[in-house]
């Protein structure tokens, strides 16, 4: 395999994901405009961010199955396109439900993308580089959330909120043609010893045939699980943390959209690819070298959670974001290249959507269970609480690891 492509592939993947999570993020930037311009309530606001996740979540099992039955880099592009033009129309939204109905079409767009994308680039990369491709990739999420944030705070408050729907609509589509032409399908299984060379391997089957084999390790409810509960808190940072700095700071909307992504983001880039060298090389050594990274950046995680939503001072909440977005990202870097360890390479697509599906479901209550609980609680106290499921997540994805793997070394999911 042409070891140069291989990378030149992730790397056109980067730019694509890059535009998958700028376009999300955008709009929780300009919550603070939309909510005067159309007089919404914060529960209002909470159900137009859940609304991508809900039909995203929905849409995962099958976006995941479709990945393994046709081709992936139709489904990449074709995805892109069409969430592009969904950015696009964001701009033209008059009223709430106008907003609730172009989330959701977003969401549906964007399904496609991961499961599909993760497939391909574990086809390109084995286990020597799988780890290091997909946080290489991952960093590309940090990257558009930072993008997303930033610009769209910036451009709204300097343009109006409807400016940076028509820039990165724009440019999404524009990538998509120029990459049409670059981006090649590869043999299914090619980059494990045991599959490379005897053709295309496709999921075939049922429903039923497609669980049994996307489940076929008891690893894979563990992973999903766990997966559910930091999605959780990261719904609650990436939806709610905007207008946190913003009303708790006194920040401009600017700088609020900029804080609120940057700190933790950057740091995050910085702990994906820490991560991703360090499970590579412990995954020569244990099966499971992978998934204990994991549970080790989750543990870590926690206590800075808590600091960002308790602390009153700017300085120690820079600290506190920045710290937990790289023990966050030593989470992050190995969320597929764990499920790929324990999953064969005909079902990667369909576990994937299997396993984003379910993780943006808890994802998607984030946004409205924060709202309520602060009416009650505050926003401050509400944050703080979420420091409590990634330290269960974390321990629970130890214990699962240490006792399933007892031990074992490594060996090829083929």
């Amino acid at each position: 395999m042409n070891t140069t492509y291989k990378w030149a592939v992730v790397g056109m993947l980067w730019f694509v994901c890059f535009f998958n999570y700028a376009d999300r993020q955008a709009i929780f930037s300009v919550f603070p405009l939309l909510k005067k311009e159309m007089a919404l309530s914060d529960m209002q606001l909470g159900i137009v961010g859940s609304a991508f996740m809900y039909i995203y979540a929905l849409s995962g099992p099958f976006a995941g199955i479709t990945g393994d039955k046709f081709s992936r880099k139709t489904l990449i592009l074709g995805g892109l396109l069409f969430w592009s033009a969904i950015t696009l129309c964001t701009a033209f939204a008059q009223n709430y439900w106008h907003l609730v109905i172009i989330r959701a079409l977003e969401g549906f767009g964007e399904a496609f993308y991961f499961p599909a994308a993760l497939s391909l680039v574990a086809d390109y990369h084995g286990k020597d580089t799988r780890s290091r491709a997909l946080a290489l990739h991952q960093s590309s999420v940090y990257a558009g959330t930072i993008a997303g944030g930033a610009v769209s705070g910036y451009m709204g408050e300097h343009y109006g909120w409807r400016s940076s729907f028509y820039c990165f609509g724009g440019l999404g589509i524009v990538l998509a043609f120029v990459l049409w032409t670059l981006l090649k399908e590869p043999v299914r299984g090619a980059s494990e010893p045991d599959a490379a060379g005897h053709g295309t391997l496709i999921g075939q089957g049922g429903l039923g045939e497609i669980l049994r084999g996307a489940f076929q390790s008891r690893m894979v409810p563990v992973l999903i699980f766990t997966f559910m509960g930091a999605n959780f808190v990261a719904s609650i940072f990436l939806s709610w943390m905007p207008s946190f700095l913003y009303t708790k700071f006194h920040m401009s909307l600017s700088l609020a959209g900029f804080s609120a992504t940057a700190y933790q983001q950057l740091a995050s880039v910085l702990g994906v690819l820490t991560s991703g060298y360090l499970a590579d090389r412990a995954a020569h050594h244990y099966k499971g070298g992978r998934m204990l990274i994991q549970s080790f950046g989750l543990m870590l995680g926690a206590p800075f959670i808590f600091l960002t939503g308790w602390t009153l001072d700017v300085p120690v909440l820079i600290v506190a974001m920045v710290c937990f977005g790289f023990f966050k990202g030593m989470y992050d870097a190995n969320i597929w290249a764990s499920l790929y360890d324990v999953v064969k390479p005909q079902w990667r697509s369909s576990a994937s959507g299997i396993m984003n599906s379910l993780a943006w479901l808890g994802g998607a209550t984030a946004p409205i269970a924060i709202a309520y609980a602060s009416e009650s609680y505050g926003m401050s106290a509400s944050i703080s609480s979420a420091s409590v499921i990634y330290l269960f997540v974390g321990i629970f994805l130890l214990i699962n690891t240490r006792l399933y793997f007892r031990g074992e070394r490594p060996t090829t999911i083929a």
